[in-house]
């Protein structure tokens, strides 16, 4: 999981896992939002449109930090341009 600031194109938190799950992505949201102290100010979080992306699991913890959610195209792989760039793919 990334999360990055396309503003500044800084890389806010990162992690690798085995297996992708919603518990992990709560953690790392929380983690990222501490981090930059985001508390108050809008939000916004844009991402594939994935299983664990789009459950409910994650979508209570955005509405609990604050966060908006934006989503991918459907079928439009290139949608996530400022992450594609930091793989280089």
């Amino acid at each position: 999981y990334m999360v990055k600031d396309i503003y500044s194109r800084k890389l806010v938190v990162n992690e690798v896992h085995e297996s992708e799950c919603a518990e992990n992505a709560c953690v790392l949201l929380e983690k990222g939002c501490l981090r930059e102290r985001t508390a108050g100010r809008p939000l916004v979080l844009h991402s594939d449109n994935g299983l664990v992306m789009r459950g409910s699991l994650l979508r209570e913890q955005m509405i609990s930090l604050g966060v908006k959610p934006s989503f991918s195209r459907p079928r439009v792989s290139n949608d996530n341009a400022y992450a594609e760039t930091l793989f280089r793919t």
